[in-house]
């Protein structure tokens, strides 16, 4: 009897899910679907007992899909124009590639290194590509939205020992986990999730002091520096207007498409534009600093894109080279 009872329970909960699916679906897209109104209740219970679990706003599951699907519409935006570069530059197709993908000129060059291209047109186009945003980006909502107050910036941390020890732990344990894994680009994608990860539970590590950031930029910018050659500024003419224009189209393109995303979730469109911009994040997030938008959705939207591009581009890359081989091979025979 006891058996009979829990039975019809869960029968009745059971038509009861699908009768709620029924009558969502079909009073929102007037269709008579069994299946997708039922997972949709299912999802929605889910994220309301998690949220009340975990104490965390229902919003963020609603956020996550657009967070992931900009990043996969800024890659498609990215290769569509490095199609493109590559047939007006004088570089190869996983040069354009390498080229024209938002990621950081550092990266971009190792992976050029490692597939034995030449890594100075790819460093330019990078440099061109980050200058380009960090200057044409902030200037135009400056000039749409007003000159921002600058008067509480935040400049960077201080010196603590314990709380950059702590830092400094957390970097290293990153990369080195990171390595042993074989992610890409273990060295700044370990301490960057290690880090994040620790300021997501209140752990509070202790921002580095400018002059270290400093001298680490000073590091990186002579390596990038040094990768040019004086024939490539001499001769490379046409690298150079083909790096400006791509440059600027992937800008322009991407920057419609946050507008246009804007006006349809009711987002700030100076939160997605600054998101999705294909600068960096560093200075996307300051320019959400100088604004007063919401920094931590602008950093959101270029932490997911990083995490989604620099563990695949490695492939993506190393099969557009293959592409690329095969269709000499085909042109010789």
């Amino acid at each position: 009897m006891m058996n009979i009872l829990i039975q019809a329970v869960l029968l009745g909960g059971y038509y009861a899910l699908i009768a709620c699916g029924l009558a969502f679906m079909f009073q929102v897209m007037r269709v008579i679907n069994l299946a997708h109104g039922s997972l949709a209740v299912v999802s929605a219970y889910v994220v309301w007992n998690l949220s009340g679990t975990f104490d965390l706003s229902p919003f963020v599951a609603l956020l996550a899909p657009l967070l992931v699907g900009a990043a996969i519409v800024t890659a498609i935006l990215a290769s569509l124009v490095a199609l493109l570069t590559a047939r007006m530059a004088p570089m190869g197709l996983a040069q354009a590639f390498l080229a024209t993908f938002p990621t950081s000129p550092v990266e971009a060059a190792v992976m050029a290194e490692r597939l034995d291209c030449d890594p100075a047109p790819i460093v330019l186009a990078q440099t061109m590509r980050i200058a380009a945003v960090v200057i044409f980006v902030p200037l135009s909502i400056y000039a749409l939205d007003g000159w921002p107050d600058r008067s509480g910036l935040i400049r960077g941390g201080t010196f603590d020992l314990w709380g950059n020890g702590f830092l400094a732990t957390l970097a290293i344990a990153g990369a080195v986990l990171f390595k042993v894994l074989r992610i890409s680009n273990p060295y700044f994608l370990g301490p960057l999730t290690f880090s994040a990860a620790a300021a997501a539970m209140d752990f509070h590590p202790t921002a580095f002091p400018p002059l270290m950031l400093s001298a680490a930029q000073v590091v990186l910018g002579t390596w990038l520096g040094s990768t040019f050659r004086r024939e490539l500024l001499r001769n490379g003419r046409r690298l150079i207007a083909a790096s400006a224009f791509s440059t600027l189209l992937l800008l322009a393109i991407v920057s419609a498409f946050a507008v246009g995303v804007a006006q349809i979730s009711g987002l700030d469109w100076e939160v997605l534009v600054l998101g999705l911009a294909p600068g960096g994040v560093t200075e996307m997030a300051l320019t959400a600093k100088f604004l007063g938008v919401d920094l931590a959705l602008v950093t959101a939207f270029q932490l997911t894109r990083i995490f989604i591009f620099m563990p695949n581009i490695p492939w993506i890359v190393q099969l557009v080279a293959r592409f690329e081989v095969r269709r000499h091979v085909k042109k010789e025979r």
